[in-house]
Parts: C-alpha cells; structure tokens; sequence
C-alpha cells in the first residue's frame, strides 16, 4: 500500500479513485515534480507526512483530501 505526503493511502484517494491524480499512478510522494502544493510543502518543510511537520494541521491540509477536522484530531488540536 502507498501512503501519500498527505497521510491517505493512495489507492483510497478520492482522486486517485477517479484517475484525476496530478502525480498519476506514482501518488504523492515528496519531491518538487507535479502540481501538487501539499507535496511542494513536504519537500520545503523536509518531512515525507504531512503529520511529521511542527505546523501540522495547517491552512494547506485544508485542501487536501483529508477532512480537516480529521487532521485536527489526530494532531490533537481540537
């Protein structure tokens, strides 16, 4: 299973599901290719998850795929 910058596990990502995934089969993965601004993040903040980072959840997770509240949660911040 291939877990993405974001925390989703691809294959369950609502984009991925629907073949519109700006990084195509390979997923979100942290590098600067694609046009993906959550991936763009990781790779500045130097992190491969989104959770890792001190910031997290931030006003960039709230485009992501995740539900914000979700990452709320999870980063205890709610």
């Amino acid at each position: 299973m291939k877990i993405s910058v974001c925390g989703i596990a691809c294959e369950k990502c609502p984009r991925m599901q629907k073949g519109i995934c700006p990084n195509g089969e390979e997923g979100c993965t942290p590098k600067l290719t694609g046009p993906c601004k959550i991936k763009h993040c990781a790779v500045e903040k130097k992190v491969r998850y989104c959770f890792e980072c001190k910031e997290f959840p931030c006003e960039l997770t709230k485009v992501g795929p995740l539900n914000y509240g979700y990452c709320q949660y999870i980063s205890s911040t709610n």
